[in-house]
């Protein structure tokens, strides 16, 4: 049996969404520059939703391999860490060489700015994110010394979906996003028609993008336990 996911390509969503915005008749078919207009939408919707946490499936346990006396590493497809760049880091931790975790804080702007040290070397216990337009670094504090270079550093983060290019490309999103997918290019395309059409597009969008919201990536129940950096502070120099 072939997997549900191989249905939803590109042009499948595409057709639809002009149906549904009433752009073709039923059992039409867009034309060549509808198709090309309508994947360009589909991928800025796609990367837009993102943005709005839609949803964190994405998540990726990305392991960095530290150097002594090197604090900065940077993800992208010419950095430290190949890979594209990450949309954002949602939390890191350490895994020292008997296997035992311990967790690292995020550190701000402010914090980092604040610090009048930044490469004094010991044991990491933060770290700064950098977010640039096609990099994005990562800065541990402190900067591992000879010691913790034998640990590995994990950063939790939310990765990038790859664009679709052609009509047939399946797209890389789980069969539970299609319908939002369809009927958000379907309220993208429906400017200018009859305001029953527009306000049912805008409808089916708003409906289907709030069931995604609901549907959490966690299974067990959230615990939610006070910010830890406190303990840090009085540790930064300056």
């Amino acid at each position: 049996m072939t997997s549900p996911s191989s249905f939803y390509t590109a042009q499948r969503i595409i057709r639809f969404a002009y149906r549904d915005a009433g752009l073709i008749q039923e059992g039409g078919e867009p034309n060549s520059e509808q198709y090309a207009d309508g994947l360009m939408r589909l991928n800025d919707i796609a990367n837009i939703a993102q943005v709005d946490g839609l949803k964190l499936w994405t998540i990726l346990d990305q392991p960095i391999t530290l150097l002594a006396g090197h604090p900065t590493y940077t993800l992208s497809p010419t950095g430290d860490v190949v890979m594209a760049k990450p949309l954002k880091v949602i939390q890191g931790y350490c895994i020292d060489p008997n296997g035992i975790r311990r967790p690292i804080v995020p550190m701000s702007w402010e914090e980092w700015t604040r610090l009048s040290q930044v490469n004094q070397q010991g044991q990491i216990n933060s770290y700064f994110v950098d977010k640039q337009r096609t990099a994005l670094s990562v800065s541990f504090w402190l900067v591992p010394d000879s010691v913790m270079a034998l640990s590995t550093a994990h950063l939790i983060i939310q990765q990038q979906m790859g664009q679709m290019v052609s009509l047939t490309d399946q797209t890389a999103f789980p069969i539970e996003w299609s319908m939002f997918l369809r009927w958000a290019l379907a309220d993208d395309i429906s400017t200018g028609q009859p305001v029953e059409i527009v306000g049912n597009c805008q409808s089916k969008h708003m409906m289907y993008k709030e069931k995604l919201e609901n549907w959490d990536i966690e299974d067990v129940s959230v615990m939610f336990t006070p910010d830890q950096r406190s303990s840090y502070y009085n540790r930064f120099p300056g």
